[in-house]
């Protein structure tokens, strides 16, 4: 999921995925994903406010692979990150963490001062956020796999990542399967790809809407 502020209010996006593979293996991210490369360009600072909480659970201070995102643009120094087995890290670490995150998020919205002026530049950096997510959120290519780069395109660019700019031809990466040896691969919806992914890809649970 993405909550996107009213562009009247300069404050960063809140955007989370949550991710349950089977039940076996779990992925998540939570950030106050900034809309400026520097953050006292936004209404008012929030990593301060995201540290004491972050950190409390050492379960969630992963870092993502650099092979799809750039952690210098539209993550923050406090995201949430994890990959993990236990299923007891949702409900001890993860259901706290995220809540205490949207609570933030909902205070510093009701903290701000509306500067209507200001919303056509705002809403330009959340068009940026969306272009560069539909670009590289890995997840987008197991819409591809499963379904053909066709729907996948329309999926991402009309529903997940709706002010998103479309280029013509983009083929969307692969997200890597959750560890482990190399698997035998098979044909899914025109491409190859491994078993074991297809099984991660069919178990997946996500919890978006953008």
């Amino acid at each position: 999921a993405v909550f996107y502020p009213d562009p009247k209010y300069n404050l960063p996006v809140l955007g989370i995925d949550l991710l349950a593979f089977n039940r076996k293996k779990y992925l998540t991210i939570v950030d106050f994903q900034p809309l400026h490369e520097d953050e006292k360009d936004h209404a008012m600072k929030f990593e301060n406010r995201l540290k004491p909480i972050k950190d409390k659970y050492n379960s969630l201070k992963g870092r993502m692979s650099s092979k799809f995102y750039d952690e210098t643009k539209f993550f923050s120094q406090e995201m949430l990150f994890a990959r993990f087995e236990d299923e007891q890290v949702v409900s001890r670490d993860l259901f706290p963490a995220f809540q205490s995150y949207v609570q933030t998020h909902l205070d510093m919205i009701r903290e701000t001062t509306a500067e209507p002026e200001n919303a056509a530049y705002i809403l330009g950096r959340q068009k940026a956020y969306d272009t560069y997510s539909a670009e590289r959120d890995p997840a987008t290519g197991l819409f591809a796999a499963m379904f053909g780069n066709d729907w996948a395109q329309d999926f991402v660019h009309d529903f997940l990542f709706s002010m998103s700019e479309r280029k013509e031809g983009a083929t969307f990466p692969a997200m890597p399967p959750m560890g482990g040896p190399p698997q035998p691969t098979a044909a899914v919806g025109g491409a190859h790809v491994p078993k074991q992914q297809q099984k991660q890809q069919q178990g997946a649970a996500f919890a978006r809407k953008r």
